[in-house]
């Protein structure tokens, strides 16, 4: 991986987007006091070397219907040729699996799941993940209460 070279006002740019990433071109270019081509300048320059991937907006999951959050860690079974491989590929066809993780430690992967309620998540777990031929054991952690959450980077710890 290279080196991509940004600045104060860069972070100060993203800082800015990661609080309010709809903000227009002319509201970003007052906040980070740039005039607006300036602005836009630095933000698809910023995008073109990979420090913005996308933008994306950030859904309720509760209202939405997904009440159930677990963290599932994975071991895959040793003796197959390319177990990590086939597992990378089996995760992609499962959407409940917001994130997959290759970790150290004792479980080879952590997983974050959603599902409806408790039995959906059974039935998940049970039919669909334990049932790919590569997973030797799984160990859930349902979560019980959401005391952080965010997608912020601590961008003020930079420099």
């Amino acid at each position: 991986m290279h080196e991509i070279d940004y600045d104060g006002t860069d972070l100060r740019l993203l800082a800015c987007l990661q609080d309010a990433a709809r903000l227009s071109n002319v509201e970003l270019s007052e906040r980070v006091n740039l005039s607006p081509s300036q602005c836009h300048r630095r933000l698809r320059r910023l995008e073109q070397a990979g420090l913005i991937r996308g933008y994306a907006a950030l859904l309720d999951r509760e209202r939405l219907g997904f009440g159930v959050v677990a963290f599932v860690n994975v071991t895959l079974e040793k003796q197959s040729e390319h177990p990590a491989q086939a597992f990378n590929q089996a995760v992609q066809d499962l959407p409940e699996i917001l994130e997959c993780h290759a970790v150290s430690g004792e479980a080879d992967y952590l997983l974050r799941v959603v599902a409806a309620d408790l039995k959906a998540f059974s039935d998940f777990l049970m039919h669909r993940l334990l049932r790919l031929p590569m997973v030797a054991h799984v160990r859930s952690s349902i979560l019980l209460d959401e005391v952080k959450a965010t997608t912020a980077l601590p961008l003020d710890r930079l420099g």
